[in-house]
């Protein structure tokens, strides 16, 4: 039986923040390279089972305060150990909209929901889901005006949209089997719910597909073939409101933008454009190394700028911002981790970073003057 530890904030300043992940050589894109890179997985995967065993849940300190961090440190957010129930390596978790459940994706081929409260020891087994034919690489709950809608990729190359029965809780089924890409698929995202129920998809195909609800029960899907033509392997939505807006007038001026990152080393920014995805930056953004391992939009809530943050093999994490539409990107080296860096996550509002590296740390990052960023604080999953 197999555990992992692994450190997840929870709290209603920060979306998400999918911690480092047991690996090194050996991540969800590799599968499908060499096999060197092959067996370098294998012998990193080994080396997780031995040395990981929980899950680790971080919660700040009450505040009175809903638009910013307070002041946090290690000592004033509390651990919270929860058994997966899985029986191999936990590659990713994500909390619902409500911070009440937690999905976690492994490579156990299944997907497990968890109860979390403040008041409870420890997490409560609500559901296994059971329908991919390989590791889940990632999953991704969809907003609740659309119910309890969670989506998950694997390295069988399928995308599966789940859904909860309203009239039996807990009661999980197939809503929808996507399986347009020829390789793993290693990154989903809903978009924002005002865009519709819109899950993006980035796979080591290269490829990138937009599957969009409609009214009737089906799906209709678009797809950026090549978008980084040696694999896909993150995706994230920008924000449905421009930046400097608080809210969007209609649905019709809500923004329809991805940012993705793949193994070319790169990070690109994809816009819908009568009807047809399209790259919105030209070059490519260029600041890494090795690949890139996660992209993050940040929230832009009556910020004059649209910021995105890329982390990479190589260690480093690069945040890139831009003013008006049509301006040239650019980006600036936040921090050298001197380790991979597997995962990224902003807060609400937009002003904290949360940080996940190879060595087992999550950080919190905050810009101060001049566009410097300073750490706020280690969260220490011991």
């Amino acid at each position: 039986h197999h555990r992992v530890l692994l450190t997840r904030i929870k709290s209603m300043d920060l979306m998400r923040i999918r911690p480092a992940q047991g690996r090194s050589t050996g991540c969800r894109q590799d599968r499908n390279w060499n096999g060197d890179h092959k067996n370098g997985g294998r012998k990193e995967e080994e080396r997780s089972r031995k040395t990981h065993q929980y899950l680790h849940l971080r919660t700040p300190a009450p505040t009175n305060h809903r638009t910013a961090w307070p002041p946090v440190s290690a000592a004033t957010m509390p651990s919270q150990k929860i058994e997966s129930g899985h029986q191999d390596i936990v590659h990713d978790i994500a909390m619902d909209y409500y911070g009440k459940r937690l999905a976690t994706a492994s490579s156990d081929t299944t997907i497990k929901i968890v109860g979390v409260s403040s008041s409870s020891a420890s997490g409560q087994p609500l559901a296994t889901l059971s329908g991919h034919q390989g590791s889940v690489w990632q999953v991704s709950w969809a907003h609740p005006k659309f119910g309890s809608v969670l989506a998950s990729c694997s390295y069988d190359g399928r995308v599966i949209v789940w859904r909860e029965d309203p009239a039996s809780p807990n009661q999980w089924t197939q809503a929808h089997v996507f399986s347009d890409h020829s390789s793993s698929v290693n990154s989903v995202s809903w978009a924002p719910h005002e865009l519709g129920l819109c899950l993006a998809c980035g796979s080591s195909d290269g490829s990138i597909t937009i599957h969009t609800a409609r009214s009737d029960g089906g799906w209709d899907t678009a797809r950026i073939d090549q978008a980084h033509p040696v694999g896909v392997t993150a995706v994230s939505w920008a924000p449905a409101t421009a930046p400097g807006s608080l809210v969007s007038n209609s649905p019709s001026d809500a923004v329809q933008k991805l940012a993705s990152g793949g193994c070319d080393n790169t990070v690109k920014v994809w816009k819908l454009q009568n009807g047809v995805w399209k790259m919105d930056c030209f070059p490519a953004l260029q600041k890494h190394s090795d690949w890139v391992r996660d992209v993050a939009w940040a929230p832009n809530l009556g910020l004059p700028k649209s910021t995105i943050a890329s982390a990479s093999q190589d260690g480093t994490v690069v945040v890139w911002t831009v003013g008006k539409e049509g301006d040239q990107w650019e980006g600036k080296v936040m921090n050298d981790f001197k380790a991979p860096v597997w995962r990224l996550s902003w807060s609400l509002t937009g002003n904290i970073l949360a940080v996940a590296d190879g060595k087992n740390e999550v950080t919190l990052w905050k810009e101060v003057v001049d566009g410097e960023w300073q750490q706020v604080t280690t969260v220490d999953p011991a």
